[in-house]
């Protein structure tokens, strides 16, 4: 019998049931590919993640993420749950306020604001780019997925931020958050595009958040995200490249999951240098042990 440490968590939540779930698994020392993927699937959460000791110097720990189908080179809300872990278990702490993940993608940073249930834990995400900008008009796939999505002022544009996202401006938020998505469509522009498929936002003044944000995934799997960081992230890349952040000095909030029985807030900054920092708030709901 080999019993590891196991947590489970809410991601960008400010209360639990709120955020977007993450399993993490530390003492991950001695699991292969194979068993790190069958308990992944056996979660059934959109990610599992693996802590070991780090390999590369200046990284305060490793990580390997995992969703029940794949393994996954860099995710947002799994890079800020571990985080979450790895601090509350005493295995790493903020140098200047960083921590320091090893991963697929390389040592991103994460900052660490404030202590307890006010802590704040934001990763510095890859650096994003414009692959192009769409016309649904003249565009099949790109129109039919994003049909019933009334435009707002921004053209849709695919973006790359590790990951490939297509984001898309729509006109106001009650359009947004009443749209049906057609899935169909938006897997076979994700498949064809090897995108994950449609980041959707839109502004919303008055309120305590500026954008709320639906991130529609077409490939692997068709569903709705409950609350992506890196997909926010590779938004916030692209509004920045067009000089129309919303919030001040690069700092906004997202709202992401109602539509999906959430309510997540994601804290989103893009600092002078240009690099997008994606993150928020944990909840510690699960705490115990492993046998695998």
């Amino acid at each position: 019998m080999t019993l590891r440490r196991y947590v489970q968590l809410d991601v960008f939540a400010d209360r639990p049931g709120a955020g977007n779930p993450l399993a993490v698994v530390l003492d991950a020392a001695g699991l292969d590919d194979a068993a790190m993927q069958a308990i992944a699937r056996w979660t059934r959460l959109p990610e599992t993640t693996f802590v070991f000791a780090p390999t590369r110097p200046g990284a305060s720990y490793a990580v390997r993420m995992f969703s029940p189908r794949r393994e996954v080179p860099f995710a947002g809300h799994p890079s800020v749950g571990t985080a979450h872990v790895v601090l509350e278990a005493g295995l790493a702490m903020p140098v200047d306020g960083l921590l320091m993940q090893e991963g697929v993608v390389g040592v991103l940073p994460l900052r660490v604001d404030g202590d307890g249930a006010d802590r704040t834990i934001a990763v510095r995400t890859p650096r994003a780019t414009v692959v192009k900008e769409g016309d649904p008009s003249g565009d099949r796939l790109l129109g039919a997925a994003l049909e019933g999505l009334a435009p707002g002022v921004l053209p849709p544009a695919l973006v790359d931020g590790g990951r490939r996202w297509w984001v898309a401006e729509v006109r106001d938020e009650a359009t947004l958050r009443a749209a049906s998505p057609d899935w169909d469509a938006i897997s076979a522009l994700a498949r064809a595009t090897e995108s994950m498929g449609v980041c959707a936002y839109a502004r919303t003044p008055g309120r305590d958040y500026d954008l709320a944000v639906r991130a529609f995934v077409g490939a692997p799997a068709a569903f709705e995200d409950a609350a992506s960081g890196a997909a926010n992230a590779t938004l916030a890349a692209w509004l920045a490249s067009r000089n129309a952040l919303p919030g001040r000095d690069g700092r906004y909030v997202v709202s992401q999951g109602r539509e999906v029985g959430y309510d997540a807030r994601l804290q989103l900054r893009v600092d002078p240098a240009g690099d997008v920092w994606s993150g928020g708030h944990v909840r510690t709901i699960v705490t115990g042990q492993i046998d695998w």
